[in-house]
């Protein structure tokens, strides 16, 4: 029999999020509410889905292997040079590139207790020390966490703003001072997500610090999550080193021409920001109805505070599921005394709002 590498056989065999339609599997109850994985319900721009309904048309040619006119929009966008635009297949593909360059068995990266766990299985899957510090009021902890890298010597740090799974943010200018103070040999891959979300927490781009990557996607606020388009900006002798490892075919022709559609697409984005915002003051009454404190969020979800432990939280995303209404919640202590539900729409939130009493009087 084959055997695995020394590594891999001490990993565990696992899928890091249980998806909406494993449980409709499972349970048979078909859906009412998608509202846990922070997809956009709203849908991609309509010149976005015009522009992929032509490029199916050609999707028996393989996609530009540089995508080089989207890396041109981009580039264009955020008034820097193609050079320091590389595209991939969302930021979890962007993520496992990323550590494989810098990470080997035995390095250390740097990372806050409970954040966004892809990329800890990047960390895991080649071979990293993975070194943590908690959460403090539900925020990572810039100071704590450039202090633990300085004194486990991390090769690699990683913070989001705003942050997975609680939706909780910092300013730009607290996040400029955590960039300033980056440890000389040490390489800040900084998460932005949901920044198209939260006003005032981007700090400016600069292009030629080497000691930062910064990752966007079109998944969230472009509603573009089934299509996997993402992508890294950063120095250009950063960005070169993706093309080494990358899957050169792996941005394909359709999710190509949707980004670059919908990254024209001011009007649209717009729009999306006044129905996130919009919707998450729903759930907020929603929660604060039955008792529950919601987090405030910058983001296109709302972490909710059911007041207990991680079992209780756990009955109440058992107990939606029962009626149809998929959410999430984090995956360690003390975050997971939390559920994460993610915008709806109207139709949606409605379904929350019957279900959730009935949930919260069953877990009682």
């Amino acid at each position: 029999m084959i055997s695995f590498t020394p590594l891999i056989a001490t990993l565990p065999s696992t899928i890091p999020f249980v998806g909406p339609e494993t449980i409709v599997r499972r349970t048979g109850i078909p859906l009412r509410a998608r509202i846990g994985a922070n997809e956009s319900v709203f849908g991609p721009s309509p010149k976005a889905i015009v522009a992929m309904q032509r490029a199916a048309h050609d999707s028996w040619k393989y996609g530009d292997p540089e995508v080089y006119e989207l890396r041109k929009a981009i580039a264009a966008h955020h008034g820097i040079r193609v050079e320091n635009v590389t595209v991939g297949e969302g930021i979890d593909g962007l993520f496992g590139l990323a550590v494989r360059l810098f990470v080997e068995p035995g390095v250390t990266v740097a990372n806050s207790l409970g954040a966004y766990p892809t990329f800890n299985f990047h960390v895991a899957g080649f071979g990293g020390r993975l070194v943590t510090t908690p959460y403090v009021d539900d925020r990572e902890d810039p100071d704590a966490l450039m202090d633990l890298a300085r004194r486990e010597e991390a090769k690699l740090i990683y913070f989001a703003n705003p942050d997975n799974p609680m939706g909780t943010c910092w300013k730009a200018s607290i996040v400029q001072d955590f960039i300033d103070s980056i440890p000389r040999g040490s390489l800040l891959m900084l998460d932005e997500a949901y920044h198209d979300f939260a006003e005032g927490t981007v700090p400016a781009l600069d292009m030629d610090n080497p000691s930062l990557i910064r990752f966007r996607t079109f998944s969230k606020a472009y509603g573009m999550a089934g299509v996997r388009v993402g992508y890294a900006l950063g120095h250009p002798d950063l960005i070169s080193a993706f093309d080494k490892i990358r899957n050169h075919f792996g941005v394909n022709r359709v999710g190509q021409a949707g980004a670059m559609a919908a990254l024209a697409d001011h009007e649209y984005l717009t729009s999306i920001k006044t129905c996130v915002a919009r919707a998450r003051e729903k759930i907020y009454a929603i929660v604060k109805a039955n008792g529950l404190s919601p987090i405030t969020s910058a983001t296109n979800f709302v972490a909710v505070d059911c007041g207990r432990d991680g079992a209780y939280a756990r009955k109440l995303v058992d107990g939606l599921a029962t009626h149809g209404i998929f959410v999430r919640m984090p995956g360690v202590p003390p975050l997971n005394r939390c559920i994460r539900i993610s915008v709806g729409n109207d139709e949606n939130l409605k379904s929350l709002e019957e279900a959730l009493p009935r949930v919260i009087k069953m877990a009682d």
